[in-house]
């Protein structure tokens, strides 16, 4: 087995999770088997041309399940039904894996370890430290964990990418940093390569390249016992060969080991400065690996990623949520809308809006954010509903779903969004005004949205439906089932902890709501559908976590697709061909982006990946 470390320094958040994914891709298309392990938990602050800009530490807790979206982005869920860092998702859309629970380490998961050893007695009595107790079960994890498979073959990988969350010189790493250090010597001499990326900021003033930061970074690297071998350089601009010369003399590392990461219009053209750099050559060289792979092939990636370059013609989703003023809250699905888009030609458009926005209470209190937030929902050519917890928000999520229904605007409604749907169809089809669920209304007399029998109510951490569950299609003439390739089952994964009140589904159905997707037991639905809408579907799992880059989720494809007036091309298509290469004759992928503010261009500020529209006065 061979390692791969990505670590960061000067600063948080220079894009660790991109470049570790853009590595494994790279490597995968050199053809080797590849998995990827993340040390800590992501917590989203800015964005900087493109790139992610984040701040990640290795907190305590033991996973991200009950972290807050506003403070480190979404929870990506695994088909295990861990709830893990987003940066994993990164690693699955990049690597095209299904990585477990264990691929994400924690300071809480590895102490928890520690001290369940401690108490069953396997220390004889000695005194449990940091070193060697706690440095052990870091290593003795990764190797663990490095050596399941994650592609859906037998066997280990290749190589393991690892990604250590935070910057170099945080005291929450040191015990991580420490360990690896040890690690490195464990596995020896060519099975381990450091890859260090650090920021070569240029000063408006000069105009020059300062090279000095990364000088101490890398001086703070070897001073805690890790060498680099490969120098990563996020700049605004190409390194000019006095800075690389510079670098080279002081880090101690040879100018062909040191690679630029410049700002791009999207992340899709990392793995390609990676190849053309040679950095794969590099990899190769430290692991002693030469001979071994072949020249990457990266024809499709070029492919797709050139030609997201170029769509103009716009699709404009209007995403109505609780946490809008974060976009990387919701980071999966926008990766969603943005393979359905490009498969079907489109440049994404998103208009942010603050779904207390559209509520009466805003029209009195803030008139002109109602107006503005109005404007945008009726501009929309689809409008999406997500998911989410609590009850802030929730009339204006069942007001943007009313909309959509009565005025036959493209809907998709994702976990609570779903549940939102089927309250506003109960208020207005069938006359039950205070139709509710059970988490915003404990008492209602008409509990449409219940919890689930086997839900805690005293823990939050990991007690709600978690992971891969399997859906069975009811009818194979909906859309949903066309859209899937007209299977009789699919697995998608979840995470709720309340649903569809069974005893009153018959209700719903006699008024013209369908619930084309159920259960094994069927009682608990999972998909539901307005069939004399032009897409009107709301899900109880997740699809936007499986969808990948030239692989779009179906239901986001067929939601894009309504949106955009080519519905009947992508059901006639989907009808006709395996789920799995769907995207193949119906489009490319990824578009081009730029910074939209107040719905007008600007220079590329922030995460330049999407065209974002604007948020309650907030702009990404």
């Amino acid at each position: 087995m061979k390692y791969v470390l990505v670590t960061g320094g000067v600063v948080s958040g220079l894009g660790k999770g991109v470049t570790a994914s853009s590595i494994g891709l790279l490597l995968k298309a050199c053809g080797l088997r590849v998995t990827a392990i993340k040390i800590g938990l992501l917590h989203s602050n800015f964005g900087l041309g493109g790139w992610f800009l984040s701040h990640s530490d290795p907190y305590l807790n033991t996973d991200a399940g009950t972290m807050s979206p506003f403070e480190h982005g979404e929870v990506f869920v695994l088909d295990d039904g861990g709830e893990v860092d987003l940066d994993l998702g990164n690693y699955e859309r990049f690597m095209d894996i299904k990585l477990t629970r264990d691929n994400n380490i924690t300071t809480g998961k590895i102490y928890q370890s520690v001290i369940d050893k401690e108490r069953r007695g396997d220390y004889l009595g000695k005194t449990v430290q940091v070193v060697p107790h706690i440095t052990d079960a870091i290593q003795d994890w990764i190797e663990r964990v490095a050596h399941i498979p994650v592609d859906g073959k037998t066997g280990p990988a290749d190589v393991c990418v690892i990604e250590l969350g935070g910057t170099i010189g945080d005291i929450e790493s040191m015990p991580f940093i420490q360990a690896l250090g040890q690690f490195s010597y464990r596995v020896g001499a060519g099975n381990f390569c450091l890859v260090h990326v650090s920021l070569v900021p240029v000063l408006n003033v000069v105009g020059e390249q300062k090279t000095k930061p990364t000088q101490h970074s890398v001086r703070g690297l070897r001073g805690q016992g890790l060498t680099p071998h490969i120098l990563a350089c996020r700049s605004t601009m190409v390194l000019d060969e006095n800075a690389k010369a510079k670098l080279s003399q002081f880090c101690l590392i040879p100018e062909e080991n040191i690679i630029t990461l410049y700002d791009v219009p999207n992340i899709w053209h990392i793995p390609l400065l990676l190849r053309d750099q040679k950095a794969h050559e590099a990899i190769f060289k430290v692991l002693n690996h030469n001979g071994v792979g072949k020249e990457p092939d990266l024809d499709e990636w070029t492919c797709r990623t050139e030609s997201s370059d170029l769509l103009h013609e716009p699709v404009r989703i209007a995403l109505v949520g609780k946490y809008t003023c974060l976009s990387d809250s919701y980071l999966s699905v926008l990766k969603a809308l943005l393979h359905a888009s490009v498969d079907c030609h489109k440049k994404l458009f998103v208009d942010w809006i603050p779904a207390s926005n559209l509520e009466n209470a805003t029209a009195k209190e803030n008139p002109d954010a109602y107006k503005a937030a109005w404007k945008l929902l009726k501009g929309a050519d689809g409008i999406l509903v997500p998911g989410g917890f609590g009850d802030r928000g929730v009339q204006g999520k069942i007001i943007a779903a009313k909309y959509a229904r009565e005025n036959r605007i493209p809907f998709l409604g994702i976990c609570l969004g779903m549940q939102i749907a089927v309250i506003e169809f109960a208020r207005s089809a069938l006359g039950v005004k205070d139709a509710n669920s059970t988490e915003f209304d404990p008492r209602t007399k008409s509990p449409y949205i219940i919890f689930m029998p086997e839900g805690s109510k005293t823990h939050m951490g990991g007690t709600m439906r978690l992971g891969s569950r399997r859906t069975y299609f009811q009818t194979k003439e909906c859309k949903s089932a066309r859209l899937y390739g007209c299977k009789s089952f699919i697995d998608e994964r979840h995470r709720h902890r309340y649903e569809v009140n069974p005893d009153l589904v018959a209700r719903l159905e006699n008024a013209g709501l369908s619930f084309t997707g159920k259960d094994e037991t069927g009682q608990r639905m999972e998909i539901v559908e307005l069939p004399n809408h032009p897409y009107f579907v709301g899900v109880q799992f997740h699809p936007e976590f499986k969808s990948r880059p030239g692989k779009p989720s179906p239901l986001f494809l067929g939601f894009i697709g309504a949106a955009c007036g080519q519905l009947d091309a992508v059901l006639q298509h989907s009808s006709n061909v395996d789920n799995s290469s769907l995207s193949k004759g119906v489009g490319s992928d990824i578009s081009a982006v730029k910074t939209y503010r107040n719905r007008t261009a600007s220079k590329p500020a922030y995460r330049a990946e999407y065209v974002y529209g604007s948020c309650n006065g907030l702009h990404f």
